[in-house]
């Protein structure tokens, strides 16, 4: 005696009862079959000439079905048919628990690294000078790396040329080599014309024909990851007058620079350091707890209530820190200043996830276990550094001291 339940062409469920009583197609001798979907309940005791149950219901997978019939009639089943719903349930019970490992093993990752990452790169920015300016130009060619990866991604390529591999590589290098120069000579604008010029001759000079595509993307290249990261170096390195309020630099090491050793430049990067790792983090959580509005198509994940809990979450990191720091002095600069680090952060990471979602892929890169990509990690930096540093020298008279 075997039971079967099938979906027709018009959303009936079917449960075909066989030889349910040898000695008569009555419908006196069929048992009624109750069936469960969810909280919904049906009890089927019609039944047709040829032994057919009938019931009208909404679109629903086929093995659910077959399961609510294995759950309501399990006497009523083959040997065959019961190992087939059950091997079904197994298999989706694994798929289940292998998908927990993997998000599990991710988290596990990401914490791990995400930790390692966060005590590098704050020995970094307190170390300071040539230290910080390697560690920029570091992140600025790997950086530069990924994005002409992405440029020349089946995604992008298929609507504008990339430029030649060349050129990539040359922009990198270029890229690197922007942080040092800032360093060394103390401003931008004569490198970065010089390194445009440079990558335009190079664009003009190549064999076949030249196209606008490669020019711009090209250039882009060279703004997103050369000019931009040379503002963090102007931001730590450049803003060197003393922050003598700061508490924390009377109790600082001689061996260590000393009170001197925390200027104004220091403060301000490990502040809008802090802040923009606050607004990732409470946006995250905001949106997990809270999330329901899209915030943009181009990253799905993003929401209204995320994004207002990082907007929150990061003003308060830097008032807080401003009061312990004891910079900057006004309040209200410190709460302009977490605005505008809010800001640039998610607009640089709405920036990278455009580029991502026209190139097709969901990381830049494989570097960093459970992060992606250096790409990945920096991407709320990239616009950060130069609007903090423009904030500071022009709207906060003697940088806030």
């Amino acid at each position: 005696m075997a039971v079967h339940a099938g979906l027709g062409r018009s959303n009936v469920v079917s449960v075909s009862s066989a030889s349910l009583c040898p000695c008569s197609r009555s419908p006196s001798f069929f048992k009624p079959l109750e069936l469960s979907f969810g909280s919904a309940k049906f009890r089927l005791t019609g039944v047709s000439s040829d032994g057919i149950y009938g019931i009208p219901v909404m679109r629903m997978p086929r093995h659910r079905i077959a399961m609510a019939v294995a759950r309501a009639e399990p006497d009523r089943l083959d040997e065959g048919e019961a190992k087939e719903v059950v091997g079904c349930d197994l298999s989706e019970e694994e798929d289940k628990h292998s998908e927990e490992q993997h998000k599990a093993s991710q988290l596990k990752d990401r914490v791990i690294f995400g930790l390692v990452i966060g005590i590098s790169v704050g020995g970094i920015i307190l170390a300071g000078g040539w230290v910080f300016t390697i560690g920029i130009a570091a992140a600025g060619f790997m950086s530069a790396r990924e994005y002409f990866g992405l440029v020349r991604s089946d995604g992008i390529s298929m609507g504008m040329t990339p430029p030649p591999r060349y050129v990539s590589r040359v922009c990198s290098v270029i890229c690197a080599l922007l942080p040092i120069w800032t360093l060394y000579v103390g401003h931008i604008d004569i490198s970065v014309t010089s390194a445009a010029f440079i990558v335009a001759i190079a664009l003009l000079v190549q064999r076949g024909n030249p196209r606008f595509a490669q020019l711009s993307s090209a250039m882009f290249g060279l703004f997103y990851c050369g000019y931009l990261p040379c503002f963090w170096v102007k931001l730590r390195c450049g803003l060197s007058v003393p922050s003598l309020n700061t508490k924390i630099g009377h109790l600082w090491p001689v061996l260590l620079g000393g009170p001197t050793h925390w200027t104004v430049g220091l403060v301000a990067t490990l502040l809008t350091v802090s802040s923009i790792i606050a607004a990732d983090t409470y946006a995250f959580l905001g949106g997990k707890a809270f999330g329901r509005t899209p915030l943009i198509i181009v990253s799905p994940k993003k929401t209204w209530e995320g994004a207002l809990v990082g907007l929150a979450g990061c003003v308060a990191t830097a008032v807080i820190l401003a009061k312990l720091l004891s910079w900057p002095k006004s309040l209200l600069s410190a709460v302009a200043l977490g605005f505008l680090i809010f800001f640039g952060s998610l607009f640089g990471d709405l920036t990278e996830s455009m580029i991502k979602r026209d190139a097709g892929v969901k990381d830049s890169g494989s570097l960093i276990p459970g992060h992606g990509g250096i790409l990945d990690r920096v991407d709320s930096y990239m616009f950060t550094g130069a609007l903090s540093y423009s904030f500071i020298k022009t709207f906060m008279p003697l940088f806030g001291v």
